[in-house]
Order: C-alpha cells, then structure tokens, then sequence
C-alpha cells in the first residue's frame, strides 16, 4: 500500500491520470453529443409543412396511444394522401414523376418497390431505459412538450436533452400535489425494468 501511495505522489502518475480522466470525461461528453445529432433520414420529411396542414401527430405516430413506440409512418401512409396528387392534377397535363419534388419522388420510388421507408429513429433511449408514449398521452401531455413545436422545424431533431435528469425533473413537476403519484413517478422500477 506504502508503495502505491509513492507512485501516486509522482508528479508524472498525478499528471497520467488528470489527463485519463480528462480523456473519459470527455468520450462521455462526446458520447452524450451524440445522441443529440438527428440522424441522416432517406427522406427528408418536411414537419413544418405537414403541421402547417393541420396534420395530427397521431395520424403518422399513432402508436403513441397504444403502445410503447409511437411508431414510424409506412410509405402506404404517406401515398394515402400523396398519391391522390396524380388524381387531382390536370389529367390534360399531368405532371410527370421526374418532375415531383425530390423528396416525393423518392417516396413514389418506396411504393413502386413496395420497400418500407428506412427511417431512423431520432429520440432513442438506451436499452436500460423503457420509455413508453402511451401514460404521457393518457396523462394529457402534447407532442410539443418533449418534441419542441414540429411546426418550426423541417427534418425532426431532438427538441430536448432527454436523459435520466430532464425526465426525473418533468416527474417532480407534474406530481407536486400528489405524493403517491410522486412516489411512483420518481421510482426506479417506473423506467427500469
């Protein structure tokens, strides 16, 4: 013990080991970075344009009143309404497909291949953690309280820093006149098991 207790007294160990840590703190930092950058999406689906219409969460997520997963839309769901642009254009001058925009061509390209779209999850919570929609949804909370307003945003990002501490805080707040509820909320086993 003696001898450990000289080699950590050396000034080189002391300095081997703040930059150790440093280096982990920082993977650790860089890790958590991470998981904040929206993925790379095989297409790029306008939010803002889609809420703009009056487009319920629901209608595409509708997983998030049923289940865990709020789900993710299928390329049949998005060429319910899409498809119908070929119905109300001009049939004396459709417009042909090459001439869609980008991103709805390749959507039309899923359907003719009957491929399901391969999106990315963008909110992913690691495997120790179950987060599940359909209680926040019971409870009355919207879409824009843990998704930011979609109505600003194209492409979905992440509209908060989800972790363990930004969820424990929206449990403290939300059960502040109810101590059982409380107890329950900020109990491990809620999230954990």
């Amino acid at each position: 013990m003696a001898n450990l207790l000289e080699i950590l007294k050396k000034k080189e160990v002391v300095l081997l080991l703040v930059i150790a840590f440093l280096a982990l703190l920082s993977g650790g930092a860089w890790a958590m970075y991470q998981t904040q950058i929206p993925p790379e999406q095989p297409i790029q689906f306008p939010h803002n344009i889609h809420v703009g219409l009056q487009i319920q969460c629901l209608y595409c997520h509708p997983g998030a009143q049923r289940q865990a997963s709020a789900g993710l839309p299928t390329q049949q769901k998005c060429w319910a309404c899409h498809g119908q642009l070929r119905k109300y254009s001009d049939p004396a001058a459709p417009v042909a497909l090459n001439l869609w925009p980008t991103e709805l061509q390749k959507l039309a390209g899923y359907v003719e291949r009957n491929e399901p779209i391969p999106w990315v999850p963008v909110y992913q919570v690691p495997d120790h953690v179950h987060f599940n929609h359909r209680p926040h949804i019971a409870a009355g909370f919207a879409c824009e309280t843990c998704h930011g307003d979609m109505s600003k945003k194209t492409v979905a990002t992440v509209g908060e820093t989800v972790n363990m501490g930004w969820c424990i805080n929206c449990h403290l707040e939300n059960s502040v006149e109810d101590p059982l509820k409380r107890t329950k909320l900020i109990d491990c086993a809620t999230c954990h098991y």
